[in-house]
């Protein structure tokens, strides 16, 4: 890495198994960070020796969720940069949002503490921008000013203070792994959002449990929507609203696949565990939280 940083960005990436994108993602931020810490989840691969290569700093640290490892390394490892960037192994920043960085860093008013990132998402090699781009994540912040929200899925970045400023430029989202192992992962995910959106019925978790999210507003708003929507028709109109409203049916099959999967699919599976949840704790009498820990194994 270079020994001059006027940026002062270090960034963390988790990783499990990440050979096939770890590189890419370390050679997209190099310029950018003084420091890139990797948070390993005990790989079996070749990510930690890639990694080490390139000249990032490795941990390992056992995971239960991305929250809960990503607040470990902030509350773990010293960081002496001014500011923080949150990437996924899959993930890599364009050439113009590295300059833009660089330029742009050093001189922030002391008053903008985060910085909102359009991420742009590449599936089967194909960048769909209509019915989804861009996805608005806060993924940059002032050290100190940030944390992240401890939720089971879908949490951010949350600031203490401060306020945000939009970048012009892109991050990137491009898996390189196979179809098969992308819905096994959302079956896992899928468990963990019902999760959440039982929570929002029940309250098991307690009512200081993070629910918030004060940067996407207008995310919230139709998150809150959605919520209201029966079980199993919710699905159905959000895929209509991406794939036909948006326009996602103008991103070919690529797009046609990604819409049904990541906008449908994944949704109505969400809706049919929350489904047989509720239907066994009617039938066994037992409250939601504890079928979740006996049928389902998730550990709170």
């Amino acid at each position: 890495m270079n020994n001059f940083h006027p940026a002062s960005l270090t960034a963390i990436i988790l990783t499990f198994n990440e050979e096939k994108h770890i590189a890419r993602c370390i050679q997209s931020i190099k310029q950018v960070a003084e420091r890139i810490i990797i948070i390993d989840s005990f790989s079996t691969d070749g990510t930690l020796s890639i990694a080490t290569s390139l000249g990032a700093e490795t941990y390992q640290n056992t995971f239960v969720n991305q929250a809960q490892q990503f607040q470990w390394a902030l509350d773990t490892i010293p960081v002496g940069s001014k500011w923080i960037m949150r990437m996924d192994a899959d993930e890599y920043i364009l050439p113009e949002l590295a300059e833009e960085l660089l330029e742009k860093l050093p001189v922030l008013p002391e008053s903008t503490t985060g910085l909102l990132v359009k991420l742009r998402v590449y599936f089967l090699d194909r960048w769909i921008k209509r019915g989804f781009y861009p996805m608005i994540l806060l993924r940059i912040w002032r050290n100190g000013a940030g944390y992240i929200q401890q939720k089971w899925m879908d949490e951010h970045t949350m600031l203490h203070f401060g306020t945000t400023e939009m970048l012009a430029h892109d991050m990137v989202d491009h898996n390189l792994n196979h179809l098969g192992w992308w819905t096994e992962k959302h079956n896992r995910y899928s468990i963990r959002e019902a999760v959440e959106r039982l929570n929002r019925e029940y309250r098991f978790l307690g009512d200081e449990y993070d629910t918030n999210y004060a940067i996407g507003n207008k995310k919230k708003r139709y998150k809150s929507l959605y919520m209201r929507l029966p079980l199993f028709l919710r699905p159905f109109l959000y895929f209509l609203y991406r794939y036909v409203i948006r326009l996602g049916f103008l991103e070919g099959i690529p797009g046609l696949i990604w819409h049904f999967l990541q906008g449908f699919w994944f949704q109505f599976l969400v809706d049919a565990k929350i489904y047989q949840i509720k239907h066994l704790a009617r039938k066994h009498g037992k409250p939601v939280k504890i079928i979740l820990e006996e049928d389902y194994g998730i550990k709170f």
